[in-house]
């Protein structure tokens, strides 16, 4: 069972992200007060552990909400999820695919948009199909689980 370790809320496109200890997930619509609110996207996702193997590629120790994801969850692998479905918290989240790193991610650290492109590096994203509150802190499993 993993965790959700980080909340973030987009105030615009290509604006700051602001982290939050919670936030409302609206089915078919995505994170409430987030800027991609009823986009495709709903809602993306990155792992915490993923996150710290880029940082020791790279040599360096910038803070996950570069990424600008709108969760970072720990105790889980995100690699070729696509399709499954993540609960989080009361939520249920159903994972459309890999987040492909954009240019935002080189002018955040050089060297961070190739080395994401391996191994779903950028996360996923996932739209909301069960809506309600989110916390850090809150449990997030696959479900059903992996066996074995």
């Amino acid at each position: 069972m993993g965790r959700v370790e980080h909340i973030w809320l987009k105030r615009a496109h290509r604006g700051p992200m602001d982290a939050v200890r919670s936030a409302a997930l609206v089915e078919g619509r995505g994170v409430r007060e987030s800027a991609n609110y009823g986009g495709r996207r709903h809602v993306t996702i990155i792992a915490s552990e993923r996150w710290s193997e880029l940082m020791n590629e790279l040599g360096a120790s910038i803070e996950p909400s570069a990424r600008r994801a709108n969760l970072m969850v720990s105790g889980l692998n995100l690699e070729n999820s696509g399709g499954r479905r993540l609960l989080v918290g009361e939520c249920t989240l159903l994972i459309g695919g890999e987040t492909r790193p954009c240019e935002r991610m080189e002018e955040a650290l050089t060297g961070l948009q190739e080395a994401m492109r391996s191994r779903w590096g950028g996360g996923a994203w996932a739209e909301v199909v069960l809506g309600g509150s989110i916390a850090v802190g809150d449990d997030v499993q696959w479900d059903p689980p992996l066996l074995g």
